[in-house]
């Protein structure tokens, strides 16, 4: 019996050989990154982190550490912002580095050096966010008679949760950060199912209402006062292609959307298409056109059907 299990074993051994020699080939691995002279990848886990001290800087006592009186404010948030400029610092490094195509030590010493940088104008730009985050959470508040309290909506709305990861990851684009922004705007997109491109550019006074499956692409640009229900997209019609059959990148692809439009649930627009200020999309549209300010667009409604006498079966 002993014997037997011994030649088991040893089978299972030389086959788990085999796999790993099989894994380790290079031919396997068309896509792939093999850190060279200090480029390691950006560490998602330190970068939940991140967010999560931002979010405990922009609003103070309601994530993280949640005793703060008036004469701790300036305490926590300076201990917090040093805490940020370490960690950013070290994560803008890798992302920097991973976007850089130098293979030369002094290169990406130079890549390296900007990180500091960066990281001192995103910080100075968060007073800045936190007045464009508060105008989205009273914004929500105001259009919502199911909220109790704007700091209701700071604890557990997904919608603010999803706009605060995208205006971080905006600024951090902004700035010229490569990977770093679409993984920021991941995070929310796994958490809450609010997908929006951190290029996207958005106004003041935003709200996602329920939020579940909104899309938001590339090179959206929506304006002020704008409210957006569930389900809806705004997102690219068609790809132009290069030559070689490959997607052409920069393309203005995505919806115009101007201030004050209201977009209901389950809406779809497509392409390079504007919506006037003041319009109202209705729920379930298909809309691959633009349309003046102050339209409303609905759909067809439906027949009355008699069952009755077999019309409509």
């Amino acid at each position: 019996m002993q014997n037997k299990m011994g030649k088991l074993k040893e089978t299972n051994r030389k086959n788990m050989e085999k796999t790993i020699e099989r894994l380790s080939e290079p031919s396997l691995y068309k896509i792939a990154y093999m850190p060279g002279h200090g480029k390691p990848m950006p560490s998602i886990n330190a970068l939940y982190e991140i967010i999560e001290t931002t979010r405990s800087i922009l609003f103070p006592g309601f994530f993280g550490e949640s005793k703060i009186q008036g004469d701790t404010l300036k305490y926590h948030i300076g201990r917090n912002v040093d805490w940020l400029y370490e960690n950013l610092t070290e994560q803008l490094r890798r992302g920097i580095c991973f976007g850089c195509p130098n293979e030369s030590f002094e290169e990406c010493e130079k890549c390296k050096n900007r990180a500091p940088e960066l990281t001192s104008h995103f910080i100075e730009k968060l007073p800045e966010l936190r007045n464009m985050l508060e105008s989205d959470i009273q914004a929500t508040y105001n259009g919502d008679p199911a909220s109790k309290s704007p700091e209701e909506i700071i604890f557990s709305y997904p919608g603010i949760r999803a706009i605060t990861n995208y205006r971080l990851a905006h600024e951090l684009s902004n700035l010229g950060v490569p990977l770093l922004p679409r993984i920021i705007t991941e995070m929310a997109h796994s958490g809450t199912g609010i997908d929006i491109h951190p290029e996207a550019r958005i106004g003041e006074n935003f709200v996602i209402d329920h939020g579940t499956g909104v899309v938001i692409g590339e090179t959206c640009f929506i304006g002020k006062n704008v409210k957006l229900y569930q389900g809806v997209t705004l997102g690219a019609k068609s790809f132009p292609m290069d030559e070689k059959g490959n997607p052409i990148k920069g393309v203005d692809r995505h919806p115009v959307v101007e201030d004050d439009v209201v977009i209901y649930a389950e809406a779809t627009i497509l392409g390079r298409v504007t919506i006037g200020a003041g319009s109202v999309i209705g729920g379930n549209v298909w809309l691959t056109r633009s349309v003046p300010p102050n339209s409303k667009i609905v759909q067809q409604k439906a027949q009355t059907m008699n069952f009755s006498n077999g019309e409509g079966i």
